[in-house]
């Protein structure tokens, strides 16, 4: 709602994006978090 200045409009706009839309869960860890480098040095970050 703080986008769009309305929370009506942007729950209606979000609910004709989403209506077809398939969740797949994933029950691993983000390859991306998971390999990604810290401002602290080389270390990966975990979760």
């Amino acid at each position: 709602g703080e986008l769009l200045g309305d929370q009506a409009i942007t729950t209606a706009i979000l609910d004709r994006i989403l209506h077809r839309v398939e969740i797949i869960h994933l029950n691993e860890d983000s390859w991306r978090m998971k390999h990604r480098k810290t401002i602290f040095g080389q270390q990966s970050v975990s979760n």
